[in-house]
């Protein structure tokens, strides 16, 4: 639907039952984020809080928790966006189908942002960050953070809204020593958009503006997190999936200002000039800490009439930005694939924190007329996949060839890590990259933004049958004595707590021995963990301990490993050390005393009852 407003879009969602209200007062302080999990852990609808303690500002939260609701949103705009994007990847099918793409054309020049007055809605009133919703989403938040925000900056070699970059990238608004109503803390790293602008800004020596757009209509948002391809602007794409151009203007200092917003906060960002954000829950499942990043000062906080809130809760997926993930993913469909020759289908796994674990499909034609396949393709493709923007973040990726199983699935992790494991030769198909970049988040490294990777490149015929069951008499030398099984063919053994990491080189010592005439081909993955109960329950708790809690360079080991020509690979199973180390960050934990409160508010009914 082309909604004006986020107002308008809550009004539709709450007439078609996918919303509910929360009148009575809520804390900002945990209590929110806690309603909103127990509600997206259900499935349930889209929250508006309408009296959040200490604001005077309604907020509203989970709008995009199913890909259900999401399809619903957009369901007069989804189908044409989706052919947009994929025009922009090919452009030939126009040409080729001209009559069959006419309309695309149209919809696209409709959707170019429009400039308009300044006596828009957003221009209603200004307030003070103090005055927003201070919501706190984990105990250990270093303070309140804007976790829906849209992010605009525009570069300072070519100015103007077609050449800007709308993106999603957290905002702490007070803690630690920023200045409070005067100064909050941006997070995000100079390879994305605002990064180059930041760096252009800093070659002139210029204070770079940043607008922040909170709210507005839906789509807006979803542009914000969209991928898009290159030259196809946020903000056309924002006017494209809305039915509804852009409206902006500039105000009097020269801030591009969102006309349909419920909030922007304008300011600028001085060049090197940094302050500590975090600590912040965020999506691996941990606590990014405090670091350095930019400092943002302050000028205005405008609102429209009636404004509403805009926020979402961060954690350990799913979570809301997973179905942001799915409905991505429903837009863009083989826009990845498409870019990378010989790539049919790529997957970000959720369950392991998107960014650590990556699951791939290529194909492997160089020599068809060897009888005895093995990975060269897709060891190309796998270079390529590595190098390609956010892709580039991942430690783990695990490629099949899509000859050897057409109807395998990226989508499925106990299929997609059956084929690889049953075909899989540990003595050829690592291949690693040390000494390089990881995610910002991911704190299995050697220090911020610093680890190592690993492609896993498996093509073949079926090498071995993988154990459903452990052999009768099957034991694990001291200390290892709790160990079960995950999925044919990995087992999660657990290490006790008083196993240190400078202790592990030995105990795969102890382990090479134990093993030295053992036939294990059926176990080609064990994984060493703190918890080999919760690890083994369900394949995503596997996904999420493996590789979420090891870095390739470092914990990877293997029964009988050896070192040719710089390549390692083991004759052995290979052996993850996945526990958790010093220098991790902390495990994201609910807060006891809130999740009670939660629980009386289920027990009197109202909006929340049957849902929490």
């Amino acid at each position: 639907m082309g909604y004006p407003s986020l107002q308008a879009c809550i009004t539709d969602l709450e007439k078609n039952g996918y919303l509910i209200r929360i009148k009575e007062e809520v804390d900002p302080y945990l209590q929110m984020a806690a309603i909103h999990l127990r509600v997206f852990e259900h499935q349930g609808p889209a929250i508006l809080f309408e009296n959040v303690k200490g604001s005077k500002f309604p907020a509203v939260s989970n709008l995009f928790g199913t890909l259900e609701r999401s399809r619903f949103i957009f369901r007069d705009s989804l189908e044409q966006v989706k052919t947009l994007v994929d025009l922009k990847n090919d452009p030939l099918k126009a040409i080729k189908q001209p009559f069959k793409y006419a309309n695309i054309a149209l919809t696209a020049f409709s959707a170019l942002p429009m400039k308009v007055s300044g006596s828009a809605p957003i221009s209603f009133g200004k307030t003070k960050i103090s005055d927003l919703p201070q919501i706190v989403n984990w105990p250990l938040d270093g303070g309140p953070f804007v976790t829906m925000p849209q992010v605009y900056t525009e570069d300072a070699d070519k100015p103007g809204i077609m050449q800007a970059n709308l993106g999603m990238y957290r905002i702490q608004m007070a803690g630690n020593d920023y200045v409070l109503n005067q100064e909050i803390g941006l997070h995000y790293q100079l390879h994305r958009g605002i990064g180059v602008h930041q760096t252009k800004a800093n070659a002139k020596g210029q204070p770079l503006k940043v607008s922040i757009f909170v709210g507005g209509p839906p789509s807006h948002p979803v542009a914000a997190v969209m991928p898009l391809p290159e030259g196809l602007s946020e903000m056309t794409f924002a006017g494209a999936l809305g039915k509804r151009r852009f409206r902006y203007f500039y105000d009097d200092e020269g801030y591009c200002i969102s006309a349909d917003a419920d909030f922007v906060i304008t300011g600028t960002v001085m060049p090197h000039d940094n302050k500590l954000e975090g600590p912040f829950g965020d999506h691996l499942g941990y606590y990014s800490l405090k670091h350095p990043f930019p400092l943002m000062k302050v000028r205005n906080v405008y609102h429209r009439k009636d404004a509403i809130w805009s926020f979402t809760v961060v954690g350990r997926p799913p979570q809301e930005d997973t179905s942001f993930g799915a409905l991505i993913h429903d837009i863009t469909g083989s826009a990845i694939p498409n870019e990378i020759p010989g790539l049919h289908a790529v997957n970000a796994v959720d369950a392991a924190g998107v960014h650590p674990l990556l699951f791939a499909i290529g194909s492997e034609r160089y020599t068809p007329y060897i009888k005895e396949r093995k990975p060269q393709e897709i060891l190309t493709i796998a270079n390529h996949i590595l190098g390609k923007s956010q892709l580039s973040l991942a430690k783990y990726l695990f490629i099949a060839a899509q000859e050897d199983d057409p109807g395998l699935n990226v989508n499925d992790i106990g299929g997609f890590l059956k084929h690889i494991l049953q075909r899989i030769d540990l003595t050829r198909d690592l291949h690693f990259y040390t000494k390089t970049t990881i995610d910002t988040l991911d704190y299995s490294g050697s220090g911020l933004n610093s680890g190592s990777k690993v492609a896993v490149t498996v093509a073949g015929d079926i090498k071995r049958e993988l154990w459903s069951e452990l052999p009768a008499g099957f034991n694990l030398p001291r200390p290892f004595e709790k160990f079960k099984m995950v999925m044919p063919g990995i087992l999660a053994v657990e290490v006790p707590k008083n196993i240190k990491s400078s202790d592990i080189p030995l105990m795969m010592e102890i382990l090479d021995e134990y093993f030295k005439d053992a036939d294990l081909d059926g176990l080609p993955l064990m994984v060493l963990c703190d918890d080999a109960g919760f690890t083994a329950q369900n394949l995503n708790n596997f996904v999420w301990v493996t590789f979420t809690r090891s870095n390739p360079s470092h914990d990877i080991y293997g029964i009988d490993s050896f070192t040719e020509h710089k390549h390692w690979g083991c004759n052995g199973p290979l052996i993850i050390d996945a526990r958790i180390k010093p220098h991790h960050a902390p495990v994201l934990e609910k807060d006891p005393e809130v999740e009670k409160l939660v629980d009386k508010m289920g027990e009197k009914g109202g909006a929340l009852y049957g849902i929490i």
